[in-house]
């Protein structure tokens, strides 16, 4: 005869049941309200949203997100009408916008598409590196890219931009910032520009071009003293950098050159890989950056050498140079393979990655932070060089010559290397 089955001790009476019973359903339909649809629900729209959301939720540096409860921000705005496309990538933005980073940001498709062209080389408008103050949210120059319109007509870095074609800089993103930046070759426009504590504004017209990114200006120097400095200017690290700068070393050492100048100025950054290749040509051995990210764990970069050169080397700063400019300058002076002259960076510590959408549309996420091999986290301080020394405004064609006061620091500095006068000797 079967065993009687034995039931738990805790039995509830059939009415008891039956209430626990609509409970539970009460609370499961209170449920389905709260989150609207499983995802097989979901319409192409809120599908657009849940995908950004779930990249954001498992890529973002900040795992509290700007202390808020990040599952809610979703529901919140999956119960928002979305009726096209546009009102999605606003609903995105809102999103984002609570995260309040500017630099993890939607990229609408055809934004997406003219920052791949600007990291492969080339890109059409002003030529302006640009980022948003975060104290008094208007829009403020890291840096002019070297030759474009923005360059040519005096735009310097730090300089704040308030309005473009009349429209307050204040109430724009700034992607919306650099979408009317951009334009086709010849067609203009206005900005209005404030310098520092200047109260007058500048206003200024630019004709957008096609500005051609060839990342180095190389070329040889012969100082009073007679000692040939190889003079590298990089202006931005993009997928040609790496080779460009190799290329330039290998030609001027060949010229006879006994130290070198890096000229990092104004330099806004790019390719967080470039940066790390270009540090490797210079150093034989060494950790280049340290990356943290939300679990604080330390991944690091390394050099594995051989460098290219030992010669003397000095690196030129100032508050235009970013992100990837700063974590090569970084690397080369903790590592003692150089001597930073200019002024304190930008101070962009922080970086991102590039995800695609299924639209065709793009995401930057802050990935991670960076930090020098001394483990000096830079975001919003920046690098202090081992000479400081005030700039002066410069033209393209007063770079790099006796009126450039940082320059002629720079070689003050590597006429007194040990390595230079043993030569010269």
């Amino acid at each position: 005869m079967p065993q009687a089955l034995r039931l738990p001790a805790l039995v509830l009476s059939t009415p008891v049941l039956g209430r626990w019973l609509a409970l539970v359903l009460v609370c499961l339909t209170a449920m389905v309200t709260v989150l609207p649809g499983s995802a097989l629900a979901l319409t192409e729209e809120q599908e657009l949203v849940a995908e950004v959301w779930r990249i954001v939720n498992r890529a973002y540096v900040d795992e509290g997100f700007n202390h808020q409860n990040w599952w809610f921000t979703r529901q919140r705005l999956l119960n928002r009408p979305l009726n096209d496309r546009e009102d999605t990538y606003q609903a995105i933005r809102d999103m984002l916008a609570t995260l309040e980073d500017p630099y993890t940001r939607l990229l609408p498709p055809s934004q997406y598409r003219s920052l791949q062209t600007n990291t492969a080389g080339e890109l059409i408008g002003v030529g302006l590196q640009i980022t948003k103050d975060d104290e008094s949210g208007w829009l403020r120059v890291i840096a002019p890219i070297a030759g474009s319109p923005a360059d040519q007509a005096g735009i310097q870095p730090q300089d704040r931009v308030i309005t473009i074609d009349g429209v307050e800089t204040l109430t724009l993103s700034l992607d919306e910032a650099a979408a009317s930046l951009r334009g086709w070759p010849g067609s203009q426009v206005t900005l209005t520009l404030r310098r520092g504590d200047q109260p007058d504004l500048r206003q200024v017209q630019l004709k957008r071009d096609r500005v051609t990114l060839n990342p180095v200006a190389a070329s040889l120097k012969l100082t009073d003293r007679g000692q040939r400095v190889g003079y590298l200017r990089l202006s931005q690290f993009n997928s040609n950098a790496t080779e460009a700068i190799a290329q330039a070393v290998v030609s001027l050492a060949k010229q006879g050159a006994q130290g070198y100048i890096l000229d990092l100025r104004n330099n806004p950054g790019g390719l967080l890989q470039a940066g790390i290749d270009i540090a490797r040509l210079w150093l034989p051995q060494g950790t280049i950056v340290y990356t943290v990210n939300r679990q604080g764990i330390l991944d690091s970069f390394e050099a594995y050498g051989p460098s290219l050169t030992d010669a003397p080397l000095v690196v030129l700063v100032n508050e235009g140079t970013a992100s990837a400019s700063e974590i090569l300058a970084g690397a080369l002076q903790d590592n003692h393979r150089a001597v930073l002259v200019g002024g304190v960076t930008f101070g962009k510590g922080l970086i991102q990655s590039l995800f695609d959408l299924s639209d065709g549309a793009g995401l930057a996420v802050t990935v991670a932070r960076y930090e020098t091999p001394d483990h000096h986290d830079i975001n919003q301080q920046g690098i202090y060089p081992d000479r400081l020394v005030s700039s002066v405004p410069l033209s393209p064609d007063t770079l790099a010559t006796e009126a450039d006061p940082q320059y002629q620091a720079a070689l003050e500095v590597l006429g007194q290397s040990e390595a230079i006068l043993a030569q010269a000797s």
